[in-house]
């Protein structure tokens, strides 16, 4: 199985060459790369969010595996879906579904189940894919479209997900897509979003999902962001960087109703 773009000539160019062209253009040609346990990245068009997402992965290796999880914004679907046969393909090419790892994850977390259909039309781990292949062509994928989950779920989701990439013995790298607060004016959306974004710092999972939730932060990913941090909790991190955070106002001029980005590492 294929999965073609769904996406292309929308958020992103449809053309290889002019792709290729705009995906580099974002990448901060002078920033050094490190290894890092994850990232959180937006998935707007890039026109938007292709700047805080090009500078994140600037800054980080990319190995052989990566772990990309998403929201599920259809709602189409199991609450945990991955494709783990085949391939995607984007205008820069196919990049191979990692068979061993989502097999691996599956048995680990039963809530992770084969589902294709929850991918099919979404954008949110699709717009990732380009950055990834710019800088490696040859990794294994394991895309993740997440909805429904529970605060205790997530946390034993990323469990599991630490459990699975510790026992690999190789490094893996977990990609949280998400953008921030959506449709608020500029001031208010940036007051909301560095509350969550400071609980990210602070690799707090628990926090990012209750403050999501008991205030109402129109944060599309807050489930990978949990998922995300308390994987890389278990896996040792120590450090979270803010590299970038802007809204789309900063792009359209228009600053009365914005969505907000945010780019963070976690090593």
């Amino acid at each position: 199985m294929v999965r073609k773009p769904a996406v292309a000539g929308r958020f992103y160019p449809g053309d290889r060459t002019r792709l290729d062209a705009e995906v580099r253009s974002y990448f901060d040609e002078g920033a050094s790369r490190t290894k890092s346990i994850g990232v959180v990245s937006p998935h707007a068009g890039y026109v938007y969010s292709g700047q805080v997402a090009g500078r994140v992965f600037s800054r980080v290796e990319i190995p052989g595996r990566v772990v990309v999880m998403g929201p599920n914004h259809r709602g189409v679907g199991e609450r945990a879906a991955v494709m783990s046969e085949g391939a995607w393909e984007t205008p820069l090419g196919e990049v191979s579904l990692d068979v061993g790892l989502a097999q691996k994850l599956s048995a680990a977390f039963p809530l992770v189940t084969e589902d294709a259909r929850a991918h099919s039309q979404e954008h949110s781990l699709e717009v990732q894919v380009p950055f990834l292949q710019a800088i490696r062509s040859d990794i294994l994928l394991t895309p993740i479209a997440l909805g429904g989950l529970s605060m205790d779920q997530c946390l034993e989701f990323g469990d599991a997900l630490a459990e699975v990439i510790d026992g690999l013995g190789e490094d893996v790298l977990m990609v949280a897509s998400s953008d921030m607060t959506h449709y608020e004016p500029d001031t208010d959306a940036r007051a909301r979003d560095c509350e969550v974004i400071d609980l990210m710092l602070a690799l707090d999972p628990e926090g990012v999902f209750r403050i999501v939730r008991e205030k109402g932060i129109t944060m599309c990913g807050v489930l990978p962001v949990t998922v995300m941090l308390a994987a890389a909790r278990k896996l040792g991190a120590t450090q979270a960087d803010l590299v970038d955070y802007m809204t789309s106002g900063d792009v359209s001029g228009d600053y009365s109703s914005v969505v907000g980005y945010a780019g963070v590492i976690i090593r």
